[in-house]
């Protein structure tokens, strides 16, 4: 024990016991980050153990290099070299975190004359007192040195133990690689979120990720000129659907509010799933909507999505351009591209203020550095809502009627007229079924395949939220003053679990076929203009990329202004053509070609052997789909946009900011006074978070003062009314 003791004592004098050391203090260091200042997200032990082991790799190999040095003043210089990069890496993103709810990118550092005056003079409120405690190793080091404490280890170091250290900490590196990437597949090719990457791999291991993300997307960029646009241009100007002059500008200056709705699939849409011969109708207000004469449905819209998935389909519906073939363009460009999405376009065209409603982490699919670029001028995220608990959410972010709930008070002070976004999550795989309130009842399909039977209570669920929303919409008369648009980001459930599906589609699972596959891909896509009685079921073949110019039409822009690959689908000029992200890959009315075959759309038989006419008319489909796809490729990967004068003014992202947005709000009320156009103003600072009502929330939070109006359909409380009326005003 004795002899333990010394070596405790002494070892760490030895060189290895050195590195040890420092590596031991920085794994501390890191930890405490971790818990104190960074918010992983971890859930379960797998997730907590994989973030409690990668600090070691990354440390260990390179404070060991200082082990090949035999010389004994270069050893400890360079040992503590790379300590104190570390450290200074470690401490800089605690800082940044703290301002900007992320990591530090290879991007914010080339750009760091930006983020320096973006912190300006909050940067010494950033430092906290227990700062203290990643600096007291330091100090005490110093201490050591003048008190000639720290003896140097004289004796250079075995050059096979040298490399043995240096293979350890690989082996180390990749093991934790395999755990990240079971925990999370495709973590490194899809990209996800910054902070998944952190929790799977650690600091360092993020910058050299970044670093080479940003070395891909620079040489695409470095590689492109002015010349390659034109052709670009050439194609959406002979792409172009003008608009159907009977919808055009029917929607003129009012508000925009979107929907994404997760994983909502079309075939949901009027289905009733049968449970021992009873049978439950799984979105009544969905259906509702979708048979209104207020409401534009089209029955054969498609997603288009391929890895970035979700981060796709935001991407196609904000600028009407495709994601990436790989991984997600939103990761990968989004927070450097110049852009042109429907935020800033909305916003000189008509003065539009722009928000994104999310209960979810900011950094996930790196959306709080895209939405700058897209020019969202607020970004309600997971920070401004309630605390996650087991209750109220799961690991992708609060339940869709809690994040409604608490949307509005923010909602309430947006000026208008506004473009607001509203990020559902409830229905996202794995389609828990552990919702509250008056879901609980809703009946489990049964199938051999867990995924597929909650996924229609969820849905369900997903669909009195946003009945719930519309009728708080209604209450204050916002929906009059609104066009909403819905819209399904992505197929939920997955190709591979379709024939267990296949029965409760009645087909047959023996006979399912890649053609059934393809026909899945549809999503729903509503436009809803409130008072209109032109609304129908549109029958035309489109998808997410046709969203932007869609929405424009309707608010009197004309699309042909900007670089968009979609088409109106109220156009009579829509090809209707609908190019999937897998190059040869397309969904027409009269052909689909899906996983290497070809069909007849009408009827779903094959093509094995075409005639002459109908591989004509094949390869036609096929180069018009993959050249819509390389047109749009070439403006993401080249970031064409910025040599583009199209009379947008150019967008500086660096002025956006999403901390304490809602002071933002209430300053600008303050400001335009009597001007103010926002709900709160209009009606004379009273709040309608009251309004909002739903079975979930009350559950959660208890009943609400019931002498308080409601937002019952039919409105009839005075204090309604004289809300609503207000509203309805011009602004």
């Amino acid at each position: 024990m004795k002899q333990l003791k010394k070596l405790v004592k002494t070892g760490w004098q030895t060189r290895l016991g050195y590195v040890l050391t420092l590596v031991l203090l920085y794994w501390i260091k890191t930890l405490w980050a971790y818990t104190i200042d960074f918010n992983l997200d971890t859930k379960g032990f797998f997730q907590n153990f994989i973030a409690f082991v990668n600090p070691l790799p990354v440390a260990l190999l390179l404070i060991g290099l200082a082990l090949y040095v035999k010389n004994t003043r270069v050893f400890y210089h360079l040992a503590n070299f790379f300590y104190i990069l570390l450290f200074i890496w470690l401490f800089s993103n605690i800082l940044y975190y703290r301002e900007f709810t992320d990591y530090i990118s290879i991007s914010t550092i080339l750009a760091s004359s930006k983020v320096s005056s973006g912190l300006g003079e909050s940067a010494m409120k950033l430092f906290r007192i227990w700062d203290a405690i990643y600096f007291l190793d330091f100090f005490y080091g110093i201490y050591l040195f003048t008190k000639k404490k720290l003896i140097p280890d004289q004796r250079p170091f075995n050059k096979r133990a040298s490399f043995a250290v240096t293979a350890l900490s690989i082996m180390l590196f990749s093991a934790n690689l395999f755990l990240a990437e079971i925990d999370r597949p495709e973590l490194l090719s899809r990209g996800f979120s910054n902070t998944y990457v952190v929790r799977g791999l650690g600091l360092p291991a993020f910058l050299g990720y970044n670093a080479y993300q940003t070395y891909n997307a620079h040489m695409d960029r470095s590689e492109a000129t002015a010349d390659d646009l034109i052709p670009v241009e050439d194609y959406v100007k002979e792409h172009y659907a003008a608009p159907n002059p009977d919808y055009f500008g029917i929607a003129k200056g009012r508000n925009v509010i979107y929907l994404h709705l997760e994983s909502l699939q079309q075939f949901i849409i009027n289905y009733k799933l049968n449970v021992d011969g009873t049978e439950y109708e799984v979105t009544p207000f969905l259906n509702s909507l979708y048979h209104s004469k207020e409401t534009f449905a089209f029955s054969n819209f498609f997603n288009q999505v391929k890895a970035g998935k979700t981060s796709d389909a935001e991407t196609m519906i904000e600028t009407s351009l495709f994601g990436l073939s790989q991984g997600s363009f939103m990761v990968q460009y989004g927070g450097s591209n110049t852009q042109q999405a429907a935020p800033h376009i909305l916003s000189q065209e008509g003065g539009y203020t722009s928000a994104v409603f999310h209960g979810n982490s900011a950094s996930f699919w790196n959306r709080n550095n895209t939405y700058k670029q897209w020019g969202y001028n607020y970004f309600f995220d997971q920070s401004y809502f309630s605390t996650p608990t087991e209750e109220n959410s799961f690991q992708y972010g609060l339940n869709d009627k809690v994040m409604f709930a608490d949307s509005i008070q923010y909602l309430e002070h947006m000026q208008q007229p506004f473009y607001t976004k509203f990020i559902t999550v409830s229905n996202h795989y794995p389609y828990t079924t552990s919702l509250i309130g008056d879901e609980i009842g809703f009946p489990l399909a049964d199938t051999d395949d867990e995924t597929i039977n909650g996924y229609f209570a969820t849905a369900n669920y997903l669909d009195a939220s946003i009945k719930s929303f519309f009728d708080y919409l209604k209450a204050t008369g916002l929906y009059e003053n609104s066009v909403i648009v819905l819209y399904g980001d992505h197929y939920g459930i997955s190709n591979s679990r379709n024939p267990d599906l296949a029965p409760l589609l009645g087909k047959d699972p023996e006979t399912w076929s890649d053609y059934n596959n393809a026909m899945l891909q549809r999503v729903p896509y509503m436009v809803v203009v409130s008072g209109m009685n032109k609304g129908k079921i549109v029958d035309t073949y489109g998808g997410e990329i046709d969203a932007l110019p869609t929405l424009e039409h309707l608010l009197g822009i004309e699309a042909n202004q900007y670089m968009q690959v979609g088409q109106d689908l109220l156009s009579d000029q829509h090809d209707q053509l609908v190019a999937m992200r897998t190059s040869g890959t397309f969904i027409s009315p009269t052909y689909t070609s899906y996983g290497g075959k070809t069909y007849y759309t009408e009827t779903g038989e094959e093509i094995t052997i075409p005639d002459e006419t109908t591989q004509k008319a094949l390869d036609d489909l096929k180069t018009a789909a993959d050249k819509q796809l390389n047109m749009s490729d070439a403006i993401q990967t080249g970031d064409l946009l910025r040599f583009l004068d199209n009379g947008l003014k150019p967008l500086d992202a660096s002025k956006f900011s999403y901390i304490d947005s809602l002071e933002t709000e209430k300053s600008i009320e303050k400001e335009l006074g009597d001007q103010s156009s926002s709900l709160f103003s209009k009606n004379k600072g009273v709040s309608t978070v009251d309004l909002f009502q739903s079975p979930s929330y009350k559950a959660l939070y208890g009943e609400k003062d019931e002498s308080k109006p409601s937002s019952s359909s039919t409105g009839t409380s005075s204090s309604t009314e004289n809300i609503r009326a207000e509203n309805g005003k011009n602004f």
